[in-house]
């Protein structure tokens, strides 16, 4: 089987299952990123031994699962996250590293790249929970569900699930913008020393692509679903921002393999290589896009 024909079964199955959890949210939307985010932690981890380090894997591959749920916890009212439980987390993680490694077994560099996998998987990605019930639709799931008929069949896709979806779908029109004018038009390499295949006019036309859909989006999904809307300008500033979070966090999953001198973050989606080459762009982009969606949308008033 072709790994061009890999991706497609896989994006067949697993897209309308992801996109039902994030319109589901609550517990399955915490599972999965619980799920993502271990496993990408692992991916974490597996690069930076090939780099050298020595990370306690086990302690970040749990932390990073722990996030999301933690989070979800916290919506249902069972815990408070107090930055002090936070740092006393972290500070649990510097003194693992007395036993665990100790003098010769490079404890400030294990220290730092455990807490960072943990950060960089978990505590990026759970911004997508984050999204999914931020202040502005807070509350607002159940009685402002907007009904979509189809067929003899009524059900309410709430506002949180709708706005999760933003800036999933722009990050993903940066990617086929800049593909389809990276190979039509790119002659200039971008950073050819982190990543030789992306040219600047591919990253021109990512930026194009997303500002347009951000534009659609905002007027054609988060007006009639979710209450919402841009301002013209608002909706191409999210869009340009989000593409250029997206390729930036990409360039630095590239960053990171090349210096561990490896591929793929590992093989464990079929015809896709990784979880962090698949949502490299999402842990930039999820964290932005919680600021942004606090100071761009404007509510629509009916």
């Amino acid at each position: 089987m072709s790994e061009l024909t890999l991706r497609i079964l896989f994006a067949v199955v697993a897209a309308p299952l992801a996109l039902v959890i994030v319109l589901v949210g609550g517990a399955p939307l915490a599972a999965l990123l619980a799920v993502v985010s271990a496993l990408g932690a692992w991916e974490f981890f597996r690069i930076a031994r090939a780099s050298g380090h020595r990370p306690l894997d086990d302690i970040g591959i749990a932390l990073a699962g722990l996030v999301p749920l933690a989070l979800h916890a916290q919506y249902l009212g069972l815990i408070e996250l107090r930055p002090a439980l936070i740092a006393v987390v972290a500070l649990a993680v510097l003194t693992a590293t007395i036993w665990l490694r100790g003098v010769e077994g490079q404890p400030l560099g294990s220290a730092a790249t455990t807490l960072l996998g943990v950060v960089y998987t978990a505590g990026m990605l759970s911004f997508g929970y984050g999204i999914r019930y931020h202040d502005i639709v807070r509350g607002y799931d159940v009685v402002g569900a907007h009904h979509v008929a189809l067929g003899p069949l009524s059900f309410g896709v709430p506002p949180g699930g709708v706005l999760l979806i933003f800036p999933m779908v722009v990050t993903w029109a940066s990617d086929i913008g800049a593909y389809f004018v990276g190979r039509a038009l790119g002659k200039k390499k971008l950073i050819p020393s982190v990543s030789p295949g992306k040219t600047v006019a591919g990253a021109v036309g990512g930026l194009a692509a997303s500002m347009l859909v951000a534009l659609a989006y905002a007027r054609g999904v988060l007006v009639p679903m979710a209450n919402l809307g841009f301002t013209p300008w608002g909706a191409l500033l999210f869009g340009a921002l989000v593409s250029a979070a997206a390729q930036v966090g990409d360039l630095f999953e590239s960053l990171l393999k090349r210096e561990a001198r490896v591929k793929d973050s590992s093989h464990i989606i079929p015809g896709h290589g990784g979880i962090l080459d698949r949502f490299d762009s999402l842990i930039f982009v999820l964290p932005l896009s919680y600021l942004l969606l606090g100071w761009l949308p404007i509510p629509v008033l009916r």
